[in-house]
């Protein structure tokens, strides 16, 4: 018994240890301002063999293709003859309010997220119409088939209740056959649909992961309070999806089947020193993509200046961590 009671006592002090243990930190290697984005508002990127795309949630008719030769980037205009939407399921009342607000703010699509698979095929996720463009390498843009299912689901599960809280990224993997979304907030959570001859559906469930609650922002934030748990965008590398976490600024690794948290890295260090702090009161970074060297993270700052007056979008260029993505703590 006293062995036993020694031993449970072990294992909870060792479980309280690992709890207690610091994120790590990632370190900049390099800042970005990108010039030439009509509605700025820089809100996903991509790679697509060499080159590096985004988009911006007030653009519905171009994306950008990154031109990375100096050390501010140009974004390069490319049209796009977006089809007539499809019907995804999301509520009316949903879709009008957005609709209503892009009269001010513009972009009625809501661009949030873009990613590619090994094709070089392109993938656009609207937050205001919880649809999936793709732009195919040849050929005009299309929606996808999305099953009415996955947001019925999502909304089963106390997901995409809320306006300007619904997609806000997504990932592919390298066959183009199975791609993951992330919803907002108030509830977040992460989906994994498949494609089934020329539908997009759920492969048993659809929801890996819903959760909602608030948690408190990193110590380095000024006046740090409980804020929601977010996702801004996905990233999916060498078999783990990646999630872009930045009301805690943090990228966390995660089992692509069941959404487990494996191990987070901070990036609060470096994007709160006082001269790149923004005056919102929430982190602002909605661009991510990881691979073997590193990672890139941009930033929809919506033309607001930070502290040293830079108002253009921001990508910033992270070191790969000790140990490479893979490590385990």
């Amino acid at each position: 018994m006293r062995v036993g009671f020694a031993l449970a006592c072990a294992l909870l002090l060792t479980s309280v240890s690992a709890l207690a243990e610091p994120v790590p930190e990632l370190r900049v290697l390099s800042e970005h301002p990108v010039d030439g984005m009509r509605g700025g508002n820089l809100s996903g990127l991509a790679q697509c063999g060499n080159e590096l795309w985004t988009v911006s949630d007030r653009d519905d008719d171009q994306i950008y293709r990154l031109d990375t030769r100096q050390a501010t980037w140009q974004a390069e205009t490319v049209h796009i003859d977006v089809p007539e939407l499809p019907e995804t399921g999301l509520p009316w009342g949903l879709r009008s309010r957005n609709w209503a607000a892009s009269f001010v703010r513009g972009g009625d699509l809501d661009f949030e997220g873009i990613s590619c698979d090994s094709a070089g095929n392109r993938y656009i996720v609207s937050e205001g119409h919880a649809a999936v463009l793709q732009l195919p390498v040849s050929g005009p843009a299309n929606w996808l088939k999305i099953s009415p299912i996955v947001v019925r689901e999502a909304r089963a599960k106390g997901m995409l209740q809320k306006f300007n809280a619904i997609f806000e990224g997504l990932a592919i993997n390298p066959a183009g056959d199975q791609m993951w979304l992330a919803a907002e907030r108030q509830s977040r959570g992460l989906l994994l649909i498949k494609r089934q001859q020329t539908v997009w559906d759920c492969d048993g469930r659809c929801v890996l992961l819903s959760e909602g609650g608030k948690e408190m922002q990193p110590a380095q934030f000024p006046n740090a309070k409980a804020v929601d748990r977010d996702f801004s965008d996905l990233s999916f590398f060498n078999g783990k999806l990646f999630t872009l976490e930045r009301n805690a600024f943090q990228i966390c690794r995660r089992d692509p089947l069941t959404a487990k948290v494996e191990r987070c890295w901070s990036y609060a260090a470096e994007l709160l020193q006082e001269n790149r702090r923004y005056s919102q009161d929430y982190g602002l970074e909605e661009a991510l993509i990881v691979n073997a060297d590193g990672a890139w993270i941009g930033v929809d700052n919506n033309f607001g200046p930070r502290a040293d007056g830079e108002n253009r979008p921001i990508v910033w260029r992270f070191a790969a961590p000790e140990g490479g993505w893979s490590a385990k703590p």
